[in-house]
């Protein structure tokens, strides 16, 4: 059994996973309006730093900062050490560096993800997943498979990224950008926001697990190839990632389904399709956007440990922005908070390429 040993998430929210999840919980959101930022002619909506509250490493740049900010906090829970051998560091990101651009070499993420690891004095060489949005979905999955096969004792998942004027440019040109705060599922969403943040989740394996320990049960990544970065209008390669994941698992055994959920209209109508079709139109539905924005490399990793933190105090968080159902196949989103005593959910992620990824978490050996 692959087993969650400590968490954390650094984020414009909070420094840690009890902060961030309390502000959640409790509706609060930093998207906010930036005007003139990063040298952009157009405004726009995010979530980023306040970067003179961050506290900054010599020689270290801000993705790389935000990374192992994040990953001290959860290894400072875990009794491992992070220099064994056996330990390995798997970083989960879609840009990295890419601010640095042109010059410096530590824009190739492997430069980046190598000073993130030595920072821990780990004599490994960091795997580093970049699958677009999937990303830290998939480096989660290579994680499990990792532990499963031997290769490592612990698995470091760290997924991270920040914001600059090539990313938030490029999501411009492609008019996926919301002017307003992001509204998920809603009839009158217009587009997503981005965001900046860190969140890391330590993985082992065990034969046993506790009644409170959570289980990463299984995952799959499937792609359906429809478009460069159109998602599926019949939701085919999310909806094979979904059944792949729950495997025998009933949908009645679900606390939530916590979706990517961008606020495009493409995405969310694709998610629907693709929950609707796998038959789980009943089951509550869920999407964190509306706190954090779109964190990139960073979404998979802190979404799910945040739906951990839900399912451990019963409760199904709320979809922020959600009012009115604008996708034409029945989903069960709701805009407020929800209890539930269900102890497993289903995380999903899609992303450009035609990429989806889905994942099963139980506690205490449910699956």
């Amino acid at each position: 059994m692959i087993r969650r040993i400590a968490d954390n998430i650094y984020s414009p929210l909070g420094l840690t996973t009890a902060e961030n999840y309390a502000n959640v919980k409790a509706g609060r959101s930093c998207l906010h309006r930036y005007e003139g930022a990063m040298g952009l002619p157009e405004p726009f909506t995010a979530s980023l730093f306040d970067w003179d509250q961050v506290e900054r490493l010599d020689g270290y740049t801000r993705f790389e900062t935000i990374a192992i900010q994040s990953a001290r906090r959860a290894l400072a829970q875990a009794d491992i050490d992070p220099a064994s051998p056996r330990v390995l560091f798997v970083v989960s990101t879609t840009k990295g560096n890419v601010e640095l651009l042109p010059h410096e070499d530590r824009i190739h993420l492997g430069a980046a993800a190598k000073m993130i690891a030595a920072y821990f004095g780990n004599p490994n060489q960091p795997l580093v997943v970049s699958n677009a949005c999937i990303s830290g979905l998939s480096a989660q999955i290579i994680a499990m498979r990792l532990l499963e096969n031997g290769v490592c004792d612990t698995a470091v998942v760290i997924g991270a990224d920040v914001q600059s004027h090539f990313i938030i440019s490029g999501f411009q040109c492609l008019m996926a950008l919301s002017p307003m705060e992001c509204r998920p599922f809603d009839i009158e969403r217009v587009g997503l926001n981005l965001g900046e943040a860190a969140a890391t989740i330590i993985y082992d394996k065990v034969d046993q697990l506790g009644a409170d320990e959570w289980q990463a049960v299984s995952g799959a990544v499937r792609n359906d190839a429809h478009h460069i970065s159109n998602p599926s209008r019949t939701g085919e390669g999310s909806y094979r990632a979904i059944c792949a994941a729950m495997g025998d698992m009933s949908a009645e055994r679900l606390a939530f389904v916590n979706v990517h959920g961008t606020s495009t209209l493409y995405n969310d109508e694709m998610e629907a399709v693709a929950v609707n079709r796998a038959g789980l139109k009943d089951v509550p539905v869920n999407s964190l956007k509306g706190y954090y924005g779109h964190t990139m490399g960073a979404a998979g990793v802190l979404e799910t440990i945040l739906s951990m933190q839900a399912v451990d105090d019963g409760c199904v968080l709320g979809t922020r922005g959600f009012e009115e159902l604008g996708v034409s196949k029945a989903v069960r989103v709701s805009a407020q908070n929800g209890q539930t005593d269900k102890r497993a959910f289903l995380k999903l992620l899609s992303g450009f390429g035609g990429c989806n990824a889905a994942m099963l978490f139980g506690k205490g050996g449910e699956r």
